[in-house]
């Protein structure tokens, strides 16, 4: 019997070791953190072994394959360790695909992709589709693979869990955009982070499309380059990607008033996120006017440009999934009013330079949120715009109300990661909403 080792125990994790125990693999599952009551529950009904609070290395290195969570970089000790000994390293995606007869849409991209990944699986099963919702987003697609096998999967994608996908063909993938994330994870190269997204087009052909954003300053160029031979290098837990050959559907921003489409949301970039999921649908054969009705119904993601409440004329949004600088350009561009913008966090390599314009612009105030600051300082203090420095998200939500007056708007739109004062970003949006709710 082949043994396989999962990484991690939370979701995906979860899904993994059911999925491959439903398989016929030995599993073993290790997690450095503690897991779940609810997932640990899941390993016991399923009689999977596991292991917290740290790793049994030698059955781990023992394993034919390993699957690991995305969060785990190539430089953890024990991952170095598995590349030297040469043992496959996949992400739960590629695992899974292995043993579903189901096709996928696949969306990936710096910004927007969970807005068009929630708005392209709202189409689908508007349209009576057997589809599930999974990837970095909505339950495990190793786990529905083995419980409950859908003819269509539609799959958020980060780079991360790129890296570790191989054999993986999407049927229709989709590229929002590629603008400079996590680059503390690539060695600060844009370029290595780059190859990373256009992974999402490996192994395709002329039968498989690919949905992009034709105005985007990377995608065509990469493509032109790709066309030529470049062969990009891969990740140490990597390897080469097969890139593919897939049929084009590039779309441009004055596509959305030629196609006469109208959008739920606000903002230039949700217009994006709608005409992404308007030609992946299509491609699929979805009906044009269900399209269109399901852009004008979609109620939208929570974390992303949510309206919280409006307080003594202070309008609140909540945008914590903002967790990069191009995140945060975007939501501020969709304010019309002069906005108070709570910014910080876990910083990931940020350049801020590409937002004094626009802060200068629409900001009447900026609270800064996160353990250290200072970086912020540097960045904002020269505009001479009002700032509070805040360390906590009660102290932060008591400075916005203190600098807004009515007629403005409070966005938090943090340009960082969460992990310095909250669990992820769901529980900063989570505590944003309960505080303004209170107010």
């Amino acid at each position: 019997m082949k043994r396989i080792a999962r990484l991690g125990a939370a979701e995906s994790g979860i899904g993994t070791a059911i999925l491959a125990q439903k398989q016929g693999w030995d599993v073993f599952v290790s997690d450095m953190g503690s897991i779940k009551e609810r997932y640990r529950t899941m390993l016991e009904e399923h009689h999977i072994d596991w292991e917290e609070g740290g790793h049994t290395e030698d059955r781990i290195l023992n394993a034919d394959e390993v699957v690991k969570s995305p969060g785990i970089p190539d430089t953890a000790p024990l991952i170095q360790k598995l590349i030297a000994k040469g043992t496959p390293i996949l992400s739960e995606l590629e695992f899974a695909k292995r043993y579903s007869h189901g096709k996928t849409i696949c969306i990936t991209g710096s910004n927007g992709k969970t807005t068009t990944t929630s708005l392209i699986y709202y189409i689908m099963k508007r349209s009576g589709a057997d589809v599930g919702l999974a990837g970095n987003i909505g339950r495990s697609y190793a786990l529905q693979v083995a419980e409950e096998d859908h003819d269509w999967y539609v799959l958020e994608i980060s780079s991360f869990q790129l890296d570790n996908m191989f054999d993986f063909r999407a049927d229709i993938a989709v590229l929002m955009n590629i603008t400079p994330d996590h680059l503390d994870r690539y060695d600060f190269e844009m370029q290595n982070y780059t190859d990373s997204k256009m992974r999402i087009i490996q192994n395709q052909t002329p039968q498989e499309t690919f949905v992009y954003w034709k105005q985007d300053e990377h995608i065509d160029e990469e493509l032109k380059k790709r066309a030529k031979g470049y062969a990009p290098q891969p990740t140490p837990s990597s390897k080469p990607a097969k890139f593919g050959n897939p049929t084009l559907k590039p779309f441009e921003d004055s596509d959305f008033e030629k196609l006469g489409l109208t959008f739920s949301q606000m903002g230039q970039h949700n217009k994006r996120n709608a005409l992404a999921a308007y030609w992946a649908t299509r491609q699929v054969g979805v009906d044009e006017a269900l399209i269109l009705q399901c852009l004008n119904e979609f109620p939208g993601v929570e974390h992303r440009l949510e309206r919280v409440a409006e307080k003594n004329g202070v309008l609140y949004i909540n945008d914590s999934k903002a967790t990069n600088v191009d995140a945060c350009f975007v939501a501020l561009q969709a304010m019309d009013r002069p906005t108070i913008l709570i910014v910080g966090g876990k910083d990931k390599g940020n350049d801020y330079s590409t937002l004094l314009d626009i802060v200068q612009q629409k900001c009447a105030g900026l609270v800064y949120l996160g353990v250290d600051n200072a970086k912020l300082h540097n960045a904002f203090d020269r505009l001479g715009i009002p700032v509070a420095d805040t360390h906590s998200m009660k102290d932060c939500v008591e400075a916005c109300v203190n600098m807004a007056k009515a007629g403005n708007c409070v966005l938090l739109s943090p340009c960082c990661a969460s992990f310095d004062l909250f669990k992820n970003m769901e529980d900063r949006g989570e505590q944003f909403k309960t505080l303004v709710r209170e107010l």
